[in-house]
Protein backbone atom coordinates (compact mmCIF):
# COMPACT_ATOMS: atom_id res chain seq x y z
CA UNK A 1 0.00 0.00 0.00
CA UNK A 2 1.15 3.11 -1.12
CA UNK A 3 1.79 6.88 1.44
CA UNK A 4 -1.18 8.28 -0.50
CA UNK A 5 -4.03 5.01 0.04
CA UNK A 6 -3.08 4.91 4.00
CA UNK A 7 -3.52 8.53 4.32
CA UNK A 8 -6.77 7.92 2.76
CA UNK A 9 -8.19 5.31 4.11
CA UNK A 10 -6.52 6.76 7.85
CA UNK A 11 -9.43 9.59 7.42
CA UNK A 12 -12.41 7.29 6.04
CA UNK A 13 -11.99 5.65 8.99
CA UNK A 14 -12.13 8.54 11.02
CA UNK A 15 -14.57 10.30 9.80
CA UNK A 16 -16.59 6.92 10.20
CA UNK A 17 -15.61 7.24 13.98
CA UNK A 18 -16.28 11.01 14.38
CA UNK A 19 -19.87 10.08 12.95
CA UNK A 20 -20.77 7.41 15.12
CA UNK A 21 -20.09 9.27 18.17
CA UNK A 22 -21.87 12.13 17.10
CA UNK A 23 -25.09 9.61 16.40
CA UNK A 24 -24.71 8.30 20.04
CA UNK A 25 -24.04 12.00 21.37
CA UNK A 26 -27.54 12.82 20.96
CA UNK A 27 -28.52 16.04 20.27
CA UNK A 28 -25.55 17.56 22.25
CA UNK A 29 -27.71 18.96 24.86
CA UNK A 30 -26.62 16.85 27.60
CA UNK A 31 -25.83 19.99 30.01
CA UNK A 32 -29.65 20.07 30.02
CA UNK A 33 -29.83 16.84 31.02
CA UNK A 34 -27.42 16.79 33.70
CA UNK A 35 -29.63 20.31 35.18
CA UNK A 36 -32.66 17.49 35.15
CA UNK A 37 -31.01 15.10 37.01
CA UNK A 38 -29.42 17.45 39.26
CA UNK A 39 -33.09 19.47 40.00
CA UNK A 40 -34.76 16.00 40.83
CA UNK A 41 -31.93 15.22 43.48
CA UNK A 42 -32.60 18.37 44.65
CA UNK A 43 -36.47 17.28 45.06
CA UNK A 44 -35.81 14.17 46.37
CA UNK A 45 -34.08 16.24 49.24
CA UNK A 46 -36.74 18.55 49.68
CA UNK A 47 -38.80 15.59 50.07
CA UNK A 48 -36.31 14.02 52.45
CA UNK A 49 -37.14 17.22 54.86
CA UNK A 50 -40.36 17.25 54.45
CA UNK A 51 -40.31 13.57 56.16
CA UNK A 52 -37.87 14.54 58.53
CA UNK A 53 -40.64 17.62 59.38
CA UNK A 54 -43.23 15.32 60.29
CA UNK A 55 -44.83 14.96 56.70
CA UNK A 56 -45.71 11.47 55.44
CA UNK A 57 -44.11 12.41 52.05
CA UNK A 58 -47.19 9.97 50.26
CA UNK A 59 -49.27 10.98 47.28
CA UNK A 60 -52.44 11.75 47.89
CA UNK A 61 -54.87 9.36 46.56
CA UNK A 62 -55.78 10.63 43.68
CA UNK A 63 -52.28 10.68 42.31
CA UNK A 64 -52.39 6.87 43.18
CA UNK A 65 -55.29 6.19 41.18
CA UNK A 66 -53.67 8.21 37.96
CA UNK A 67 -51.08 6.25 38.35
CA UNK A 68 -52.88 2.83 38.13
CA UNK A 69 -55.82 4.04 35.41
CA UNK A 70 -55.39 2.93 32.24
CA UNK A 71 -53.23 5.23 29.33
CA UNK A 72 -56.39 6.63 27.86
CA UNK A 73 -57.90 7.74 31.64
CA UNK A 74 -54.04 9.13 32.50
CA UNK A 75 -54.81 11.01 28.99
CA UNK A 76 -58.31 12.13 29.89
CA UNK A 77 -57.25 13.34 33.37
CA UNK A 78 -54.74 15.11 31.57
CA UNK A 79 -56.96 17.16 28.82
CA UNK A 80 -59.87 17.99 31.80
CA UNK A 81 -57.02 19.32 34.12
CA UNK A 82 -55.19 21.72 30.95
CA UNK A 83 -57.10 21.58 27.95
CA UNK A 84 -58.89 23.50 26.11
CA UNK A 85 -62.84 23.52 25.84
CA UNK A 86 -62.73 21.75 22.00
CA UNK A 87 -60.12 19.52 23.12
CA UNK A 88 -62.19 18.07 26.41
CA UNK A 89 -65.16 17.81 23.92
CA UNK A 90 -62.70 15.77 21.25
CA UNK A 91 -60.48 13.53 24.06
CA UNK A 92 -63.85 12.42 25.45
CA UNK A 93 -64.27 10.37 22.32
CA UNK A 94 -60.54 8.44 23.36
CA UNK A 95 -61.73 4.73 23.85
CA UNK A 96 -57.41 3.76 24.30
CA UNK A 97 -54.11 4.99 24.03
CA UNK A 98 -51.31 2.84 23.25
CA UNK A 99 -47.69 3.18 23.21
CA UNK A 100 -47.65 6.48 25.61
CA UNK A 101 -45.88 4.71 28.62
CA UNK A 102 -42.45 4.07 26.79
CA UNK A 103 -40.35 6.48 25.45
CA UNK A 104 -36.95 6.51 23.74
CA UNK A 105 -36.82 9.39 21.97
CA UNK A 106 -35.43 7.55 19.13
CA UNK A 107 -38.40 6.52 17.45
CA UNK A 108 -41.81 7.18 19.77
CA UNK A 109 -44.85 5.94 18.34
CA UNK A 110 -48.15 6.10 20.24
CA UNK A 111 -51.84 5.09 18.70
CA UNK A 112 -55.14 6.93 20.11
CA UNK A 113 -58.28 5.09 19.16
CA UNK A 114 -61.67 6.66 19.74
CA UNK A 115 -65.19 5.96 18.59
CA UNK A 116 -65.53 8.27 15.83
CA UNK A 117 -66.46 6.44 12.36
CA UNK A 118 -66.36 7.46 9.17
CA UNK A 119 -62.60 7.62 8.42
CA UNK A 120 -60.76 10.00 7.19
CA UNK A 121 -64.05 11.54 5.34
CA UNK A 122 -65.57 11.35 8.58
CA UNK A 123 -66.58 13.42 11.07
CA UNK A 124 -63.71 12.80 13.44
CA UNK A 125 -60.73 14.26 11.28
CA UNK A 126 -60.99 17.90 12.72
CA UNK A 127 -60.85 16.45 16.09
CA UNK A 128 -57.81 14.41 15.37
CA UNK A 129 -56.04 16.96 15.34
CA UNK A 130 -57.29 18.44 18.66
CA UNK A 131 -56.71 15.06 20.20
CA UNK A 132 -52.80 15.10 18.54
CA UNK A 133 -52.51 18.90 20.26
CA UNK A 134 -53.70 17.34 23.25
CA UNK A 135 -51.41 14.72 23.03
CA UNK A 136 -48.07 16.57 22.40
CA UNK A 137 -49.08 18.98 25.28
CA UNK A 138 -49.41 15.42 27.65
CA UNK A 139 -46.44 13.66 26.14
CA UNK A 140 -43.19 15.26 25.18
CA UNK A 141 -40.15 13.40 22.64
CA UNK A 142 -37.49 14.55 20.32
CA UNK A 143 -38.70 12.04 17.77
CA UNK A 144 -42.82 11.17 18.33
CA UNK A 145 -45.52 10.33 16.18
CA UNK A 146 -49.08 10.26 16.91
CA UNK A 147 -51.67 8.49 15.62
CA UNK A 148 -55.24 8.66 15.81
CA UNK A 149 -57.42 5.99 14.39
CA UNK A 150 -61.62 5.83 14.34
CA UNK A 151 -64.00 3.01 15.88
CA UNK A 152 -62.66 0.74 12.83
CA UNK A 153 -59.23 0.86 12.79
CA UNK A 154 -59.38 3.69 10.25
CA UNK A 155 -56.83 6.67 10.44
CA UNK A 156 -58.05 9.73 11.51
CA UNK A 157 -54.58 11.82 11.56
CA UNK A 158 -51.32 12.10 13.20
CA UNK A 159 -49.24 14.42 14.82
CA UNK A 160 -45.95 15.21 16.29
CA UNK A 161 -45.50 15.22 19.97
Amino acid sequence: MGMKTKIALGAVVGIAVIGAMSANSGDGDGDARSDSRASASAGEKAGGDEKADGASGAKPAEDKAVEKASQAEQFKAFVRKNGTPKEKDAVSHVTKVQGADEQNDILDAADVYTDFTGGIMGEGTGPAKLIASAFADWKDSENGLVTIYDADGELLGNGQF
